[in-house]
């Protein structure tokens, strides 16, 4: 069959199809980008588990402290499967917000803050994990803000168009071990300069790349403690090489590092978002990485240089948990205290002091943290980051903290 177009027919033909156009343009612009649906919903200890059936863009949590409840804003999700109340929460809604973001309210029967979390590597499944607190520290949760979950560790998110592979070389087995500077009846502070090498880290909007501004930075922070004469420093490296996770704590724990700081530059994919973080171990980490260590078949020099090579299974497992313990609250005391310290110096998130499994911080007899030092992503911060002034500021705020922790530790004995 044919069809022509003539006259007033084709005037009117035309008008049909081009409303035909506007209506299918407009469903395509109402879906949005990612459509998933939430698939199940759970509460498994302290942790509650949401499940989509496809992957997501990102995620959000925040206390709603007037209302004693946490609010989990998911984006690329619609609402789904209902909920059945177990154990801390007590109720839970879900409810569309804009085009693409689904909201999760939690009634909880106790105060409770989301301390950890994250995304499986599909995207699909988030985690959250719960930590009862007491009134105040809810409230102090929510005027603090949100904490934000990615796919991908650092902002990444899931389903990239495409991907890059770049061969990894192995770790060197025993490497030599860097150089330590200064006195040697001093503590000892191992700063790591994060990335590097095959390895860039995060690159900003005008092409600076974050393994270049770690180094500088670690640089910084070097020199201005080693001036203030009050501790030894090592740097895992000095150069642009690269280190895998676990060979970078290993080098401080081989040292017999005293405290171990690893820099790095936060990005994310809007220039907005700015200031300074620090992450220590979460509880849920620390547990799976004591277990780790209790089953190693050789236990010699596992914890604090102490052999457990001759001590039963119950015996490890005990002093490693409780030398973790102490590690955790040692470095969440110094992360508060460089936040006191960092404050009036830099810019810095208003929930400075946050926790996270990140490998880095996983050595079980050391205070560690990781510091993120500003957004990359952001041209103010990394304007700030890229100057001399910038990486002083942040040099001085650490040696303030590390004099104040060391000070304290000293007065304790």
């Amino acid at each position: 069959m044919a069809f022509h177009w003539t006259g007033e027919v084709t005037t009117r033909q035309v008008r049909r199809v081009f409303a035909l156009l506007a209506m299918m343009v407009g469903w395509v612009t109402a879906l949005p980008a990612w459509a998933s649906t939430v698939q199940s919903v759970a509460v498994r200890g302290g942790r509650i588990v949401i499940r989509f059936d496809e992957a997501v863009a990102d995620a959000s949590s925040r206390v709603l402290s007037d209302d004693g409840r946490i609010a989990v804003d998911v984006t690329g999700a619609t609402p789904g499967a209902p909920f059945a109340a177990k154990g801390i929460v007590t109720r839970m809604t879900q409810q569309r917000r804009g085009r693409s973001v689904t909201r999760l309210v939690f009634d909880l029967a106790k105060p409770a803050i989301v301390e950890d979390g994250g995304f499986d590597s599909e995207g699909r499944e988030l985690t959250l994990s719960l930590r009862k607190v007491d009134d105040a520290q809810f409230a102090e949760a929510g005027i603090a803000g949100p904490l934000n979950f990615f796919p991908f560790t650092f902002g990444a998110r899931a389903r990239p168009k495409y991907t890059v592979s770049i061969p990894v070389p192995p770790p060197a087995r025993r490497a030599k071990l860097p150089r330590v500077q200064g006195d040697d009846s001093r503590p000892l502070v191992v700063i790591d300069a994060g990335h590097g090498g095959v390895d860039p880290g995060a690159i900003g909007p005008d092409g600076l790349r974050e393994k270049d501004v770690t180094l500088k930075v670690a640089k910084a922070i070097r020199d201005e403690l080693l001036a203030s004469g009050r501790v030894r420093v090592a740097l895992t490296r000095d150069d642009d090489r690269y280190l895998v996770l676990r060979e970078r704590y290993g080098i401080a724990r081989r040292l017999r590092g005293d405290l171990f700081i690893s820099i790095h530059c936060d990005s994310t994919g809007t220039a907005d978002a700015t200031g300074a973080t620090a992450y220590t171990l979460s509880e849920v980490a620390s547990d799976k990485e004591a277990a780790r260590l209790a089953a190693r078949e050789n236990k010699a020099d596992v914890i604090s240089g102490v052999n457990l090579g001759d001590a039963g299974a119950d015996v490890s497992s005990i002093l490693i948990d409780l030398t973790q313990r102490e590690t955790m609250n040692a470095s969440a005391t110094f992360a508060r205290l460089l936040g006191r310290e960092a404050k009036p110096l830099m810019p810095l998130k208003p929930n400075f002091h946050r926790m996270a499994s990140l490998m880095v911080l996983k050595a079980p007899d050391m205070p560690s943290i990781l510091f993120e030092t500003g957004y990359i992503s952001n041209p103010q911060d990394a304007a700030f980051l890229d100057s001399g002034d910038g990486r002083h500021r942040i040099a001085e705020s650490v040696t303030r903290a590390v004099e104040v922790h060391f000070a304290r530790r000293m007065a304790a004995r």
